[in-house]
C-alpha cells in the first residue's frame, strides 16, 4: 500500500525556499538516544522533511560511521559515503544525495573507523569539504550513533541543540539518563530537549519527563526540557516499511504533525546552548575536541587554532 497522500492540495502545493538576504550560519541540531530502537533516526528524517516542507533548506548528516541507515530509510542507494571523503576518494558534492522535499543527505558508512581514529589529514580534509556547504543550508540535523561513543560526545560538544529521544521502556529511560550524564560531564552540555516517542497521550509523556527530571535535577547540573510527545502511528510504521517518510507521504497523520510542530519550534527558537552555528564551526569544534584529547595525552597540539572553540555553557 502506498503511504503517499494524493490529495489535490498536497500534489499541487509548492513550498518556496526562504530568501537568503545575507550569509548566515546554519542551525545545527543533534538527535541522540541512549539505546537503539527508540526511533531516533526516524524522527531525524521526518523532522528534516517537515522543515523542508516549510521552506527551510535542510541537510541531514548521518553521523554513524559504523552502521549508517538514513539512506536506507529513504530508499536511497549512495555510490559514495563519508568514508570515501575521509579517504580522499570523493568530494562531498559526490556523496551529497537529494531526498524527499529536496532535503540534502550526507550518508554515513558501514565499518568506517571512528573519528577518534582518523588521522589529522583525514579530519581536516573533511572539515575543508564541509565548510564548502556552509551557505547552502539553514538547518543541519545530525543523526548521532546509538549509545555513548566518543563520536556522540564530540558531536554533542559542537551543536546548538541536543534532542534526546526516549520511549516508555525502562531501559530507554535508564539509558537516556546515562546519555545526559555523559554529555553534561564530558561535553559540557547544560540544556537538553526531551522527545517522548510512541506514547499515547501527552500526559503520559510529561510523566516520563517528570520521572527523568527528578533524577537529573538531583544529580546533574542540567536542564532537561520537555520538547514533544509523538504518539504511536501506524502511518509511521508503514512509512518505514515502504521507505517513504510519513512527513512526506502522510503529512497530516498524528505523528507527522507532532514531529513537524516540534521541528519548526526548535529551528526557530533561540538555541539551547550558546554556540555560534554553521558547519565550519561545528566541525572545527569536533576536531579541536579531539586535538585537546591528544594534547592532554602527549602535550602536543595537532590542529590549527580556532578562536571560536569553547564549552557548551548554559
Amino acid at each position: 500500500m502506498d503511504v503517499r497522500d494524493t490529495s489535490p492540495e498536497e500534489t499541487s502545493r509548492v513550498i518556496p525556499l526562504r530568501p537568503k538576504s545575507e550569509p548566515s550560519r546554519a542551525r545545527v541540531i543533534a538527535f541522540t538516544g541512549g539505546k537503539g530502537g527508540v526511533g531516533k533516526t526516524v524522527l531525524t528524517v521526518n523532522a528534516g522533511v517537515s522543515l523542508a516542507r516549510n521552506g527551510f533548506r535542510t541537510l541531514i548528516l548521518d553521523a554513524d560511521l559504523g552502521l549508517a541507515n538514513v539512506d536506507v530509510m529513504l530508499g536511497l542507494t549512495p555510490r559514495y559515503n563519508l568514508g570515501h571523503v575521509l579517504r580522499g576518494e570523493a568530494r562531498l558534492d559526490d556523496i551529497l544525495l537529494t531526498g524527499p522535499e529536496g532535503i540534502g543527505i550526507l550518508p554515513g558508512s558501514s565499518g568506517t573507523q571512528e573519528l577518534t581514529s582518523l588521522s589529522e589529514q583525514e579530519r581536516w580534509r573533511l572539515l575543508g569539504e564541509l565548510e564548502q556547504l556552509e551557505d547552502r543550508y539553514d538547518v543541519v540535523l545530525v543523526d548521532t550513533p546509538a549509545g555513548i561513543s566518543d563520536n556522540t560526545v564530540y558531536f554533542a560538544s559542537a551543536v546548538q541543540d541536543i534532542v534526546v529521544v526516549v520511549t516508555s521502556e525502562p531501559t530507554s529511560l535508564t539509558d537516556a539518563y546515562a546519555t545526559v550524564k555523559v554529555l553534561s560531564r564530558k561535553a559540557g552540555v547544560r540544556r537538553f530537549e526531551l522527545v517522548v516517542n510512541q506514547v499515547s497521550t501527552e500526559e503520559e509523556a510529561r510523566e516520563i519527563h517528570r520521572r527523568l527530571t527528578v533524577v537529573t535535577d538531583r544529580f546533574l547540573n542540567v536542564e532537561l526540557r520537555f520538547g514533544a510527545h509523538v504518539p504511536p502511528d501506524q502511518n509511521m510504521v508503514r512509512g518505514i516499511m515502504e521507505q517513504v517518510p510519513v512527513a512526506s507521504g502522510m503529512p497530516r497523520s498524528p505523528a507527522a504533525r507532532a514531529v513537524a510542530k516540534f521541528a519548526r519550534a526548535r529551528a526557530t527558537a533561540p538555541p539551547s546552548n550558546a554556540l555560534p552555528g554553521g558547519l565550519g564551526i561545528f566541525w572545527r569544534r569536533i576536531l579541536r575536541e579531539q586535538d585537546g584529547q591528544e594534547t592532554n595525552a602527549s602535550g602536543k597540539h595537532n590542529g590549527p587554532d580556532d578562536a571560536t572553540h569553547g564549552g557548551n555553557s548554559a
